[in-house]
């Protein structure tokens, strides 16, 4: 049996769904862009100055024409991931500005060389399954930073990419990029190598720069990740069913903006909901009530069956602590449980506001383990072992039998070294180190001894 989690019920649902509806249509969303106001009032919809009232017909229509999933592919296009279904991809997150300093452990604003040794890591582990403009470097312009971080990862792994344009004419380019990488806009939009991140402005605003790119996504058959990110009790209801009404809301407007451009446009349904704390002003990714709400979000999103996207496998710690070790864990295990498609996280401190590469490669057995997890238990072929068990019989053991050396692998899930399961005289002889300074071993190792798969030369060239 396959385990899994749910938090809310099919009427549960069709009650948020409900509610959205009504606010779509009766209170409208704010939005800011003259061509999608223009698309939505040709589309049916109410206008008022910037507000836009959604009819419910509209919104039903809308939603029998996106994709269920999404073929996500490898830089050279020879393989992909398929984002829906039950499948769980996880990435490293996007768009933090400090990163916590490998020799001195302090946290200080991103630098190039952080974010080159941050996609080496990433394209070198087993469990990270897609890379992630994951964060902004510090030394780089503002007006190119956005296909700066696209640019390093292109010409630095071959998997695919999670990644968000910072103004209107930067998805545009960012496009061309990918395109000058895969050699054609037909087989970009046939073969998609990224994701793009679209989000609007809780409560229910859409700003000019996020609706061009969605509808420029659209256009160009970008798969776009709707994310909303309300902060419940500050830019949201403080009830966690409040902040899944306005999540579905925001998201469904911005959905319909993508299927009046391109009916069957593919989109994501993202999420990034968190708790706000009264007492310090901060918006924690480690509450558990940030946790149940993103968990539930992405429930509705697989209600309309979409794909489906998730904040998780965080923490609020600015240190590689153990909050550090128990948010995070916590984290991507409930999105595993919660089959969330893709899950942005691994890595990241301080409230999504860090990168650090020893975390990194913790999340990563994590990651590993969370798999192993979802598989549940078989009982499939031998698994029973009954003949074993009395083959063995009272008083024996199974070290020599063939049936272990065949199953060993397939049952056991077996960490790198990063974890300890040395016993303790094991642990003294090997320098008694803790978690953070075998996690720095293998970043060294994984620096040292990764290599990428190059970019071919001439797309190098048009890259360039």
């Amino acid at each position: 049996m396959m385990p899994r989690i749910s938090f809310l019920s099919r009427k549960d649902i069709e009650d948020i769904h409900a509610a959205s509806l009504e606010i779509l249509e009766g209170t409208g969303v704010w939005v800011k862009n003259p061509q999608a106001v223009e698309l939505l009032k040709r589309a049916g919809c109410r206008v008022e100055a910037q507000t836009v009232h959604i009819p419910p017909s509209l919104v039903e229509e809308c939603l029998k024409k996106a994709p269920s999933s999404i073929g996500l592919h490898m830089r050279d296009g020879g393989s992909k991931l398929n984002v829906g279904g039950d499948n769980v991809i996880y990435n490293p997150g996007s768009s933090v500005i400090y990163f916590l300093d490998r020799d001195t452990g302090e946290m200080r604003r991103v630098l190039t060389r952080d974010l080159v040794q941050l996609v080496k890591v990433v394209d070198a582990l087993e469990y990270v399954h897609a890379q992630s403009t994951a964060i902004v470097p510090a030394d780089v312009s503002d007006s190119i930073s956005d296909l700066y971080r696209l640019y390093i990862i292109l010409k630095n792994s071959s998997k695919p990419i999670v990644t968000g344009a910072f103004t209107k004419a930067g998805l545009v380019d960012m496009k061309r990029m990918l395109e000058a990488v895969v050699g054609c806009p037909d087989e970009l939009a046939n073969a998609p190598r990224a994701i793009f991140d679209v989000c609007p402005s809780s409560p229910l605003m859409w700003s000019d720069v996020t609706c061009q790119n969605l509808i420029d996504c659209a256009k160009y058959g970008i798969p776009a990740e709707i994310i909303s990110a309300p902060q419940m009790g500050a830019t949201s209801p403080v009830s966690i069913a409040g902040t899944l009404v306005q999540i579905n809301a925001e998201f469904l407007s911005g959905f319909v903006i993508s299927q009046t451009v391109v009916p069957g446009a593919p989109v994501v349904y993202g999420g990034s909901p968190v708790a706000f704390d009264m007492r310090h002003l901060t918006a924690p990714d480690g509450a558990i009530e940030t946790m149940i709400a993103t968990c539930a979000a992405a429930e509705v999103g697989k209600y309309y069956g979409l794909p489906t996207h998730a904040y998780l496998g965080l923490t609020d710690s600015q240190v590689v602590d153990a909050q550090t070790g128990f948010e995070s864990g916590l984290g991507l295990f409930l999105a595993a449980l919660a089959r969330i498609n893709i899950v942005s996280g691994p890595g990241m401190l301080a409230t999504e506001n860090c990168q650090s590469l020893e975390k990194l490669v913790m999340d990563n057995e994590i990651c590993g383990m969370a798999y192993k997890l979802v598989e549940g238990v078989s009982l499939g072929g031998s698994a029973l072992a009954a003949d074993v068990i009395a083959k063995v019989g009272p008083g024996g053991h199974f070290l020599a039998e063939k049936h272990t050396r065949e199953n060993l692998m397939k049952e056991q899930f077996m960490p790198s070294g990063v974890f300890s399961r040395l016993s303790p005289d094991s642990w003294k002889k090997s320098g008694s180190k803790n978690t953070v300074g075998r996690a720095k071993e293998m970043v060294d190792k994984l620096l040292t001894n990764h290599v990428q798969k190059p970019l071919p030369r001439d797309a190098e060239e048009r890259l360039d």
